[in-house]
């Protein structure tokens, strides 16, 4: 089919006639306040609802559909929407669960133009914010260092350190736990509605809210762990885990689960590193406990004959670990870039937008444990000011001053004609904010 009549011309910054299609977002009011300005800018907005967590942050009436039908019927239903409300965009947050990758393709039938969010490649002090993929099906994965500084000969911009704080977790899970909160309790108007993940929303609501309740004393827990680690003699790696039901992780590696990858990261281990070293293997933030990874880690450390060797750390600050750290390994979480940017060897294990021979070590296990590769640190610097200049956005979805700063940028990115990567090679690119504390 050939793309709508209503796409932007190529040379506009700022097109009219713009119709955006909103499908599910973060938790919380981002999407509400991002269609507020680009209604502003002379938008028109919808917004597509699956359930009652949906419709609590979406306060504009008149622009909310619901959608109560089957799963099945979902990709004809989409697809009949962006013809009959004439869409020209589609804005989404994350780009593989099942209804955004239908309405995705639906949309490029059309030559819809697809704005895709995430947490940041840099997070947790920015955003991304792409065209047409995330993660695994960016374009960053199609572009080699040399090309990206090849296009930053466009900029002359110092790239921002992070500040050294932390962000908005709190806020986070706060959201998440309202979010589930209003599935269980006000979903009767949506019967057909299932969550994208493996656990009922009733069993996701318990767990957030217990996370929320036990934040001071894992806080207090995490502390003293890490200050156990970093005041022990022992040379140590660290395995950087992520959640089990991470889209990124499904999507792009070979594992379901992290309990595969425990499995093999403990093995190569024992087979590789020095008998003096230790394996400090870190839980993602999020971590709720809905996996008792602490006891499959401390059972696989007996059976290859390393327990004493092993440390589980629960979530929290990674700087502070990674200082003293010998090497790093992951699926592929975002949580390798601040190991690249300290210039610690990293083995990547599932498809990463940081994945390229001069920055991941592609040795085998054992032999990455023994002696690994370091990367390359002029390369890593010339990546990530790409990224700083392109796709990730100062800013949160979560806390208000974080959304504020966000917003005050990603709606000109969004409307400019250009995505981020193209606007740089151009030479077309808005000038970018420098990073301002969060608090």
């Amino acid at each position: 089919m050939a793309p709508s009549d209503n796409r932007p011309l190529a040379g506009d910054v700022f097109p009219l006639a713009r119709n955006f299609l909103f499908l599910q977002g973060p938790h919380g009011p981002f999407f509400n306040a991002l269609a507020q300005i680009l209604r502003a800018a002379g938008a028109s907005v919808w917004r597509i609802g699956f359930n009652a967590g949906d419709r609590a942050f979406w306060h504009h009436s008149k622009s909310y559909i619901p959608y109560r039908g089957s799963a099945e019927a979902w990709p004809d239903k989409v697809a009949s929407l962006l013809r009959e409300r004439r869409i020209t965009d589609l804005v989404l947050y994350g780009d593989t669960r099942p209804i955004h990758a239908q309405a995705i393709c639906a949309a490029r039938m059309r030559g819809v133009t697809v704005h895709v969010f995430e947490e940041g490649y840099l997070r947790p002090y920015w955003v991304t914010y792409e065209r047409g993929g995330s993660n695994g099906n960016s374009p960053l994965m199609k572009m080699s260092i040399e090309q990206m500084q090849r296009a930053l000969t466009q900029s002359d911009m110092e790239a921002p350190l992070p500040p050294a704080h932390w962000g908005d977790m709190r806020h986070h899970i706060f959201y998440g736990a309202l979010y589930h909160w209003f599935v269980m309790f006000r979903n009767t108007d949506y019967a057909n509605f299932r969550p994208h993940r493996d656990l009922s929303v009733t069993k996701e609501f318990r767990l957030y809210l217990r996370r929320l309740l036990l934040m001071p004393a894992h806080a207090i827990e995490r502390r003293v762990s890490t200050a156990r680690i970093r005041c022990g003699n022992f040379p140590y790696h660290v395995a950087l885990l992520q959640l089990s039901h991470d889209s990124s992780l499904r999507a792009h590696s070979r594992y379901s689960d992290m309990s595969a990858f425990l499995s093999e990261i403990v093995e190569g281990f024992a087979a590789g590193a020095p008998c003096h070293h230790h394996l400090v293997v870190k839980a993602h933030p999020l971590e709720d406990g809905r996996v008792n990874l602490r006891r499959e880690l401390y059972m696989l450390a007996r059976r290859h004959g390393i327990d004493g060797r092993v440390h589980y750390l629960r979530g929290g600050k990674l700087a502070r670990l990674l200082d003293h750290a010998r090497s790093a390994v992951t699926v592929n979480s975002t949580a390798g870039q601040q190991v690249l940017w300290r210039g610690i060897p990293l083995r990547a294990f599932g498809r990463a937008v940081y994945d390229k021979p001069e920055l991941v070590s592609k040795q085998p296990l054992a032999e990455f444990f023994a002696a690994p590769h370091r990367p390359d640190n002029r390369a890593y610097k010339d990546f990530r000011r790409y990224l700083l200049e392109t796709s990730q956005v100062p800013g949160g979805f979560y806390s208000t001053r974080a959304r504020r700063q966000l917003l005050r940028q990603v709606v000109d990115l969004m409307l400019n004609c250009a995505d981020p990567y193209q606007a740089l090679t151009t030479g077309t690119s808005a000038p970018r904010q420098q990073f301002q504390f969060i608090r």
